[in-house]
C-alpha cells in the first residue's frame, strides 16, 4: 500500500499518460484546423461542456464517495480483526491456569496462538487470490497442513481447528464453561469479520454505472476543445490536458478505492496488519512463559481512585 508521504508523480500520472497524451494531439489538431485552415464554424457555446461538466462532477463525486466507503469498512474490519486475535490470545492466556502448568498445555497454549496468527495471513492471501497456504508452514505442523487441505476456504478450517481445540480444553478442565463461551464468542466476530471481507470481495461494483461514467468523461473531453477554441488560442491545448487529468484522475482513483482486496497500492495493507499482529501476539506468548518472580506484581497498598 502507498503512504502517505512521498508518492511518486510517475504513479500518478502513470496511470493516464496515454489518455493525455491522445488528449493533446487530438486538441492539436482541433486547433490547427481551426486556425490554420479556417474552420470556423467547429466551434460550440461554453455553455454546453459546462453543463455536462457539473453534471459529471456530481457522478463522480458519488462514486468516489461509495468507492471510498468499501475502502473504509475494509479497513475498520482490518482493524476489529487485530482487536479480535489480541483479545482472543488474551483470554486464552488468562484463563488457562498457568501456576502448574504441564508441557502438553504449553504446546496448546503454544499452538493456539500461532495458529490465529496463520489466520491473519491466510485471510489476506485468500482475498487476494493467492495461496493461502504460502509460508504457514514455519506457524503450523505438517498434520495441522494436511489437515487444511481438504477446505476450499483455508481460513473457515482454522477457525474450526480453533473450536475443536476450545472443545478439547473444556474437556480437559483447561478451561470451564463460562471461559470456553467467552472465547467462543470471540472467535464468531473474528467469523463474522471474515464474512463481511468476503461481502466486499464478491460483491461487484456496477459495471453498468462505470461504464456510463467513463463515457460521460469521453463526451466531456471530446466537447471541450471545441468550446475553448475561440476564448484562448493554442493555450487551450495544455488547458484542455489538465482539466482532462483532473477528471480522469478522479476516475481512477474510485476504481482503485473501490476494490481494496485486489493486491494494488491502495488496497487494505493485509500483510503489514497481520505482521504486526504476529509481533503483538508473539510477545504476548513469551509474557506468559516468564518465570513468577519476574512478573510484576499489584501492590497490597495500592488502591483505586474511584
Amino acid at each position: 500500500m502507498l503512504l502517505k508521504k512521498g508518492i511518486p508523480l510517475n504513479y500518478i500520472f502513470g496511470k493516464i499518460k496515454y489518455e493525455i497524451l491522445a488528449v493533446t494531439v487530438y486538441t492539436l489538431i482541433i486547433n490547427v484546423l481551426y486556425y490554420q485552415y479556417g474552420l470556423k464554424n467547429i466551434s460550440i457555446p461554453l455553455a454546453v461542456p459546462m453543463v455536462l461538466g457539473t453534471v459529471l462532477s456530481l457522478l463522480l463525486a458519488f462514486r468516489s464517495n461509495q468507492a471510498y466507503d468499501r475502502w473504509w469498512e475494509a479497513r475498520t474490519i482490518w482493524g476489529a480483526i487485530v482487536n479480535d486475535s489480541r483479545t482472543l490470545v488474551r483470554q486464552l492466556t488468562s484463563m488457562m491456569d498457568n501456576t502448574n502448568e504441564s508441557e502438553e498445555t504449553r504446546h496448546f497454549r503454544d499452538q493456539f496462538v500461532k495458529r490465529q496468527i496463520a489466520w491473519n495471513y491466510a485471510l489476506g492471501q485468500s482475498l487476494r487470490k493467492k495461496d493461502p497456504l504460502k509460508g504457514l508452514d514455519r506457524l503450523l505442523s505438517r498434520r495441522e497442513l494436511n489437515y487444511l487441505a481438504k477446505f476450499d476456504n483455508i481460513p473457515a478450517g482454522l477457525l474450526q481447528m480453533h473450536s475443536r481445540d476450545l472443545k478439547y480444553a473444556l474437556q480437559h478442565e483447561w478451561v470451564n464453561p463460562y471461559q470456553q463461551v467467552e472465547l467462543d464468542r470471540t472467535l464468531t466476530r473474528l467469523c463474522d469479520s471474515m464474512g463481511r471481507c468476503e461481502r466486499i470481495k464478491n460483491t461487484i461494483f456496477p459495471a453498468t454505472y462505470s461504464l456510463y461514467t467513463h463515457f460521460a468523461v469521453i463526451f466531456f473531453i471530446l466537447l471541450l476543445p471545441f468550446a475553448l477554441i475561440d476564448l484562448l488560442g493554442i493555450v487551450e491545448v495544455p488547458l484542455v490536458a489538465a482539466i482532462s487529468a483532473s477528471f480522469l484522475l478522479i476516475e481512477k482513483m474510485a476504481i482503485n478505492l473501490q476494490d481494496p482486496f485486489e493486491n494494488k497500492p491502495t488496497d487494505t495493507p493485509m500483510t503489514a496488519i497481520a505482521r504486526r499482529v504476529e509481533r503483538d501476539l508473539l510477545q504476548m506468548m513469551e509474557e506468559t512463559q516468564l518465570p513468577e518472580e519476574e512478573i510484576p506484581q499489584m501492590d497490597s497498598q495500592a488502591y483505586y481512585v474511584l
